[in-house]
Parts: structure tokens; sequence; C-alpha cells
């Protein structure tokens, strides 16, 4: 249960990054220059539905090749996942 709990924030954060985060921004627009975000591809680094089921099964798939690995970047993820949370309600 434990490492379902790490992979689930896991995937959230790695979603987050790639949707939102200001980091990503020039990821992004590299993306969209090609598949503008109206088209498939351009759609799906802007929709949690999709990167979420995109990052979950690159998870769940790495968790089984090398679970050790897939746990230490999870936890790391998992982490950031949770302070970003707890901040933006400390921020409410």
């Amino acid at each position: 249960m434990t490492h379902l709990i790490l992979l689930t924030l896991a995937t959230y954060r790695l979603s987050r990054l790639v949707i939102e985060d200001t980091v990503s921004d020039k990821f992004r627009d590299l993306v969209w220059r090609y598949f503008p975000y109206d088209k498939t591809i351009g759609y799906i680094i802007t929709c949690y539905w999709c990167m979420g089921f995109w990052f979950s099964s690159l998870f769940v798939i790495a968790y089984i090749i090398v679970p050790i690995q897939t746990i230490a970047v999870s936890a790391i993820l998992a982490i950031s996942a949770v302070v970003g949370i707890i901040a933006a309600w400390m921020d409410r």
C-alpha cells in the first residue's frame, strides 16, 4: 500500500511538473511549436487525465523492472508533491 501511495504522489508531481510548473515552460513551448495545444499531442501535455495515465503507466512498468530505483525516484517526487500541497494549503 505504501508503494501505491508513493507511485500515486510521484505521478501527480511529475504530471504537474510537465503541465503547469514554470520550469517546464520551454518544453511546453517547444512541443506546442510542432503540435499546437488544440491538437491531440499538444493537448496531452495540458491534461492531468492524459499525463496521469502515461506517467502512471511508466511508473508501474519501471516498478516491475527496477523496483528499488523506482521507489527512490518516486519518494523524491512524492515528498516534493506533499511539500507543494502543504505550501498551497498554508498560503490559503
